[in-house]
């Protein structure tokens, strides 16, 4: 009997060890998920002002401009992944400076300019999520 409670309590420890080693291991770049973060935050705010009708051209400038600039770190986010990521990586960077370049002045200019934006991020969470 002791021995099966001992067999057990060895068995619990090492799972309880195994989880928290494989959830150091998963936070120790936090890089990756930090642009992601960024951006999403980014791109929420300019989907927000096209929802709620509020579209300022300066705010959106600055959303436009933050969001291109992270996405200028996702290579060092990502370091060692496959090239065809890379390639959607610089077409969003590409869909990102059109946007920005449109200066979109109202709501549906924003929502035009931001839509090529948010096809590129679907097709590379769907690719590589």
């Amino acid at each position: 009997m002791r021995v099966a409670i001992s067999i057990l309590l060895g068995l619990v420890i090492g799972i309880i060890g195994t989880v928290s080693l494989m959830n150091t291991l998963h936070e120790r770049n936090p890089l990756p998920h930090a642009v992601m973060s960024v951006m999403a935050h980014h791109a929420g705010a300019l989907h927000t002002a096209v929802r709620a009708q509020r579209c300022d051209a300066v705010q959106a400038r600055q959303h436009l401009t933050r969001l291109l600039e992270t996405q200028a770190d996702i290579s060092e986010a990502f370091p060692g992944v496959d090239q065809p990521f890379l390639d959607e990586a610089a077409k969003l960077h590409d869909k990102t400076r059109a946007a920005l370049q449109a200066s979109p002045a109202d709501c549906a200019a924003l929502a035009a300019a931001i839509k090529p934006v948010d096809e590129v991020c679907q097709s590379c969470h769907q690719q590589y999520r």
